[in-house]
C-alpha cells in the first residue's frame, strides 16, 4: 500500500489503517462516532493526501479541461471554486472533482484517488503541456468543523479570515506555500489545505496538537457526508451514471459542449431516468449499498449509500430509484428483511454550519 506524507503521525493518534484505493489510511482514531460528533461540534482533522491535485496553465488546457466536463470552467472568476465531473463519451461519470480558479491564467483541480490514472492520461490528452499532475508532491490537510475558522486564526493564518464558502486563495503560513479553499465534504465549515508534501507533517502536529481539533478518519468523513448527501465517487456515481442520475442536474451547464451531450439532453427532456435521493430508516438500523428498493413489491431501485447517521438518530443514506418512487415522504422497503426507508430531502442533516457568513 502507498502511505500518504502523514502516515507516520498515525501512529502517535493511535490510528487504525485501512486499504483505500492501495492507500493506507485511517479509518479511525479515537472511534467513528466521537469523530463524527467532534467535526459536527468543534474541530475534526482529516488526511485527504490520497486524493489527486492538478494545475493547469493558459487558456488552451483551461479550455481543455472545459470540454471533458459538464460545468463551464471557462467564465470561471480568480478565488471560486466550482464543482463538476469529468465525463465519458456516454455521459457517464469518470471522476467528480473541484476547480480553483487561482488567476486568469491558471486552474487548480482536485480529484478522487480512484480513477486518479484515467483522469491523468484524460486530462494530458485534452490539457496538453498546460497541465501539470502535482498529485504525488501535494498533501492535502482538511479541518473542518464549526471552530475550524477560529483555530486556523489562532495558529496565525490570516489569510483564511474573509474566504467565503466555495473560495479559496494562494497563502504563505509560516514559511509554506498553501493553496486553500473554505470547502469541504463534512456539511460544516471547514477549509481544505493543499501544500509540499515535505511540509504535511508539520502543519498536522501544530493542528492536531489545539484543544479543540482531534484527529479523524475515513469512517467519520463517511458518516458525514452521507447526512449531507454528497455523494461517493464509486458508490453514488460510476461510469455507467449520468450527472442526471447523480443529481448534478442543476450544474449543467446546457449551452456548453462535453462528452455524451446528446445522451444527457435526451435523458432531460424525457424525464426517462432514476433519480438519486436522501432516505432514513425508522429505527437506528443502516441502509447499505446494493440494497434493492421495492415500492408495493415491485423494484424501483437500489441504495447506492447508508450508514448510520448519529447527528440524526436514524439510519440515513442515498438511493437511485424511478420517478414514481422519489416524492418526499414515500416509504419503500429495502434490503433482505424489509427495512423501511423513507425518501428524505437533502441534507438529511440540517444544521451544518458550511455557508455561515463572517
Amino acid at each position: 500500500m502507498r502511505q500518504t506524507p502523514l502516515f507516520s503521525e498515525y501512529d502517535a493518534c493511535g490510528a487504525k489503517v485501512v486499504d483505500f484505493h492501495g492507500w493506507a489510511l485511517p479509518v479511525q482514531f479515537s472511534g467513528i462516532l466521537q469523530e463524527h460528533q467532534h467535526t459536527r461540534t468543534k474541530a475534526g482533522l482529516f488526511d485527504c493526501s490520497h486524493m489527486g491535485e492538478f494545475v493547469l496553465t493558459g487558456a488552451d488546457a483551461i479550455e481543455g479541461l472545459d470540454r471533458l466536463v459538464y460545468s463551464d470552467m471557462v467564465s470561471l472568476k480568480p478565488g471560486r471554486c466550482r464543482y463538476t465531473a469529468i465525463l465519458n463519451d456516454q455521459a457517464g461519470i469518470v471522476d467528480d472533482c473541484v476547480g480553483l480558479r487561482l488567476d486568469e491564467d491558471m486552474l487548480y483541480l482536485v480529484t478522487n484517488a480512484g480513477p486518479l490514472e484515467e483522469v491523468s492520461a484524460m486530462l494530458a490528452q485534452a490539457c496538453g503541456a498546460g497541465v501539470k499532475d502535482v498529485s504525488a508532491e501535494t498533501a492535502k490537510i482538511d479541518i473542518q468543523g464549526p471552530l475550524s475558522r477560529d483555530v486556523l486564526l489562532a495558529c496565525g493564518m490570516e489569510g483564511v479570515a474573509d474566504l467565503k464558502y466555495w473560495t479559496g486563495t494562494q497563502l504563505v503560513w509560516e514559511g509554506i506555500e498553501m493553496v486553500v479553499t473554505r470547502a469541504g465534504y463534512t456539511g460544516e465549515l471547514g477549509y481544505e489545505l493543499f501544500m509540499n508534501a515535505a511540509s504535511a507533517p508539520s502543519v498536522w502536529r501544530r493542528l492536531v496538537a489545539q484543544e479543540e481539533v482531534a484527529p479523524c478518519g475515513l469512517g467519520a468523513r463517511d458518516t458525514l457526508r452521507t447526512e449531507m448527501g454528497y455523494p461517493l465517487n464509486g458508490e453514488d456515481m460510476t461510469g455507467e451514471v449520468t450527472p442526471l442520475e447523480a443529481g448534478m442536474g442543476r450544474f449543467v451547464a446546457w449551452d456548453s459542449d462535453f462528452p455524451g451531450k446528446e445522451r444527457l439532453v435526451a435523458q432531460r427532456d424525457s424525464g426517462d431516468y432514476k433519480v438519486l435521493v436522501g432516505v432514513r430508516s425508522k429505527d437506528r438500523r443502516a441502509p447499505r449499498h446494493g440494497f434493492e428498493v421495492r415500492l408495493n413489491d415491485v423494484v424501483v431501485g437500489e441504495v447506492t449509500s447508508g450508514t448510520f447517521g448519529s447527528s440524526v438518530g436514524c439510519g440515513v443514506g442515498l438511493a437511485r430509484v424511478s420517478e414514481e418512487a422519489a416524492s418526499e415522504g414515500t416509504l419503500l422497503a429495502a434490503g433482505p428483511r424489509g427495512m423501511v426507508l423513507e425518501v428524505a430531502a437533502l441534507p438529511l442533516y440540517e444544521k451544518g454550519t458550511c455557508r455561515i457568513k463572517f
